[in-house]
């Protein structure tokens, strides 16, 4: 009875402070649902295990090296080849059941502009195996995924079906076109299941088989180097991980004697039977969002903690002054026999109120939030699936939040309230006791802590923002601005190896006779995207021993005209380097040097053997200036360039880079009529390359855009903190201030008094929160880029942005206090 007339009463208290209310809810809320969101999404990416039936008994297959597999590595997760897959399959001991998957990217229109679809290639007990029921039709099993299949079925998502079928009952059945072949839709797959991948939804899966049907000539199950498939398996009652691994490391050696193969290089031969097979907990599935996104996640929610500190301290201070205005009202209930502990436990159920309050508004904060960081870490054509549907993690960390903050802002004013006597209490002025020494050196405490803490958070602000400006001005080497990316396929053509090259080089005269492009070019690996072989490289003179790890891409002849890297010496590609002509390579600054061969043209240049190609020796025709290959962090990385038109195994589709000064949508349509005309069956996809670039960049954007808002917010809590501060403080000193006139003190001097409390209190926080970005920011220094943690202009530019915000918030107390009428001030003292 005594808790719900306590909880009565908070409320009516609550009512009658509006303004009060207002600002406390709307900063719980705001400090709550920031902690939340960002607890939620990282509960998503590195907490939460897998929607599937027992997830701890899931356990992955992977090599414990990969340091001497040769070949096609197509997956950014461990992953083995087709064949090793079928010697697990066969061999393995210690999982009651077993499957395998790898990605597919297919596409869905039937010539022009593409239309992605997410595919999976997986074995028949895939489904099976995470205990997965069709909402509609069946799933895919082990009778569907034989080799030779020649009309498999395809299982498609519950996404899928809604958005390219509305969610016809009748989907079953009906046809689906992918690579000029029909392929049966057997069922639909419920709401809830994403695949194995965390981050990432699919849109078909089709039986492991099928890629004879998809990749043609290309296929990958008889390759022992296209290392693509992840292993996953349901552990046997009784079996432990490392039971498991012992068991696949007995059978390792007769699985790689069995699958190496024919032509594998010779120096890598004894490392791939030396391979060995492992099994790893497989509960939270995969994802690269966890290797990608875990580090700053964390970081931020230490960001969005500093922000509730000081969200906790401004409160605080807002109950410690609104205490002393009820001093007397606790007097009165103390001497009509209250104790201490029930007036203790009144203001503490009105705070419980606030936080309760502010916890259910800063959920529904959290919800949106959340949203908007998924988007955030996704692009349209790379979409970031993650199930943030609130779980008992979630839930208990929004109610741990929740009640620190309770307490963190509301005992300490309660117990300040309750411990003046009634006598004294009594005896006070209207104006009450808070204004003592003692208890305005606490609310100056904790205004000084807001000021410390804010320091952090807007130097953190600007070093990440710092860092995105420098990651995106930043000179790679070539000139990024007026390209314009084309991806080409024309697989439907079905054309000859030998008529592949030439082909390309018709797409390029097309693309170059449209108006306003200036140049034209092809390549394997698109500069900045990395991805590209890497094989090792020595001049002839040397040997193996002294070789030197380069990456390759396989270029046309005008790269360096439309990337305008520079040519140091010897030439570029002509096109007479052909099949029938010596083979010619070019290397860039970065390779000349480790090779101690600034003068290496003319010279020939050894590649190690390949699965596909035997050693081979290029002369080296020229030498280009460095240019980013993998990504704009790296630092130069040593790079072959070979000539497209000698290429051995042309493929079934290009990339093409446009160089042009109009803007894209002036010529992409130009572009897209002169493919056309050549074969209306191409597929077609057009990026611009500052869009891509900034697309990689998603993850120090969300950074720099977080800790940007929350400098903003604790930069606003601060001013709101020192104002109140300020505000009572003149407040308390009216009969001073007054003195002070009445004596003579000019305008001015009032001003300086004032002013003068908001710059000590500034100062002060400013030194205490310096040492406090040393040690914070230190975590951060891998995430920025050009910058070292304790960057001078950053932190002199938080200091000076908080000198300002100090003396703003001071201004209208100190004008204020101006406005003093000495005669008033004295007859009210």
């Amino acid at each position: 009875m005594g808790i719900l007339q306590d909880l009565q009463f908070g409320l009516r208290m609550l009512r009658k402070n509006p303004g009060f209310t207002a600002v406390a809810v709307l900063s719980l809320a705001l400090g709550i649902g920031a902690n939340t969101a960002i607890f939620q999404l990282l509960n998503a990416v590195r907490l939460k295990t897998l929607p599937v039936r027992n997830a701890q008994e899931l356990a992955q297959i992977q090599q414990t090296t990969t340091e001497h597999m040769r070949g096609n590595k197509s997956s950014p997760y461990p992953a083995v080849t087709n064949p090793i897959w079928e010697q697990i399959r066969d061999k393995q001991q210690g999982f009651s059941s077993i499957a395998a998957w790898g990605r597919v990217n297919l596409n869905l229109a039937q010539g022009g502009e593409v239309r992605p679809a997410r595919g999976l290639l997986v074995s028949g007990d895939f489904f099976n195996l995470l205990d997965v029921h069709p909402q509609l039709g069946r799933t895919i099993t082990s009778t569907d995924d034989q080799r030779g299949c020649a009309a498999p079925g395809v299982v498609i998502s519950h996404a899928f079906w809604q958005r390219e079928y509305g969610g016809d009952p009748n989907v079953v059945g009906r046809k689906i076109s992918l690579v000029q072949r029909q392929f049966e839709i057997i069922g639909v797959t419920p709401a809830s299941f994403f695949g194995l991948e965390v981050g990432k939804s699919f849109d078909l899966a089709l039986p492991i088989c099928a890629d004879a049907l998809i990749s043609g000539k290309n296929s990958r199950l008889d390759s022992g180097v296209n290392w693509w498939l992840m292993v996953t398996g349901r552990l046997k009652p009784g079996w432990t991980t490392a039971q498991a691994t012992s068991q696949l490391q007995s059978i390792s050696p007769a699985i790689y004697q069995t699958t190496l193969p024919n032509n594998y290089p010779p120096v890598s031969v004894n490392g791939y039977l030396a391979a060995k097979l492992e099994a790893v907990p497989g509960s939270s599935g995969y994802s690269t969002l966890r290797e990608e996104y875990e580090r700053p996640l964390w970081l931020l929610l230490a960001i969005a903690g500093l922000v509730l500190l000081i969200t906790c301290a401004n409160l605080a201070n807002l109950l410690l002054a609104r205490a002393s205005t009820r001093e007397r009202e606790m007097a009165v209930r103390q001497a009509l026999g209250a104790s201490r502990v029930r007036i203790l436990r009144q203001l503490l159920v009105e705070t419980l109120l606030l936080a309760i309050i502010g916890t259910a508004i800063g959920a529904g904060l959290a919800q949106i939030l959340g949203r908007f960081l998924v988007s955030a870490i996704g692009t349209a054509s790379n979409v970031v699936f993650l199930d943030l549907t609130p779980d008992l993690r979630v839930l208990g960390f929004a109610a741990a939040v929740a009640s620190l903050t309770c307490l963190l802002f509301g005992l300490t004013p309660a117990l300040r309230a309750t411990s003046v006597s009634p006598n004294t209490a009594m005896k006070a002025s209207g104006r009450g006791l808070t204004a003592g020494r003692e208890r305005f050196s606490l609310r100056r405490a904790l205004v000084v802590a807001q000021v410390a803490l804010s320091l952090v958070l807007v130097a953190s602000a600007l070093l990440f923002s710092r860092s995105l400006n420098r990651l995106l001005t930043y000179d790679a080497g070539f000139k990024q601005d007026g390209l314009l990316i084309a991806q080409v396929g024309f697989g439907r053509l079905q054309l000859a190896p030998e008529r592949r090259v030439p082909f390309r080089n018709e797409l390029l005269e097309r693309m170059k006779a449209v108006p306003g492009v200036e140049a034209v070019t092809e390549m394997d690996t698109l500069p900045l995207t990395g991805g590209g072989r890497g094989n090792n490289v020595w001049l002839d003179g040397s040997n193996f021993q002294d070789s030197i790890n380069a990456s390759f891409n396989r270029i046309g002849v005008d790269y360096f005209q439309t990337l305008q890297l520079r040519m140091i010496n010897g030439r570029s590609f002509s096109s007479t380097d052909v099949p029938s002509s010596p083979k010619v390579a070019i290397i860039n600054e970065t390779l000349a040097h480790r090779l101690s061969a600034a003068n290496a043209v003319g010279r020939r240049l050894f590649v190690e053997a390949t699965p596909t190609e035997p050693e081979t020796p290029y002369e080296v025709v020229g030498i280009v200036s460095d240019a980013k290959f993998e990504d704009l962090r790296e630092d130069p990385l040593p790079m072959v360039y070979l000539a497209s038109l000698q290429d051995p195994n042309p493929g079934n589709g290009r990339q093409f880079l446009i160089r042009s000064n109009l803007p894209p949508t002036d010529f992409i349509p130009g572009v897209k009529s002169a493919l056309l005309t050549v074969n209306p069956s191409l597929d077609l996809s057009f990026q611009g390359f500052r869009s891509m670039v900034q697309e990689s960049l998603l993850r120090e954007r969300l950074l720099a855009t977080l800790s940007g808002f929350f400098g903003m917010l604790a930069l606003v809590l601060a001013s709101i903190g020192l104002y109140g501060l300020l505000s009572y403080g003149v407040a308390s000193r009216i009969n001073e201030i007054g003195i002070r006139m009445a004596l003579g003190a000019r305008a001015r001097d009032v001003l300086a008094l004032v002013f003068r409390e908001a710059l000590l209190l500034v100062l002060i926080g400013i030194g205490v929160g310096v040492p406090a970005i040393f040690l914070v920011t230190r975590f951060a220094s891998s995430l920025l880029f050009g910058l070292s943690p304790t960057d001078p202009v950053s932190l002199i530019v938080a200091g000076m942005v908080l000198l300002g915000v100090g003396l703003l918030a001071g201004y209208l107390p100190a004008r204020r206090a101006t406005k003093v009428d000495p005669l008033v001030a004295l007859r009210w003292e």
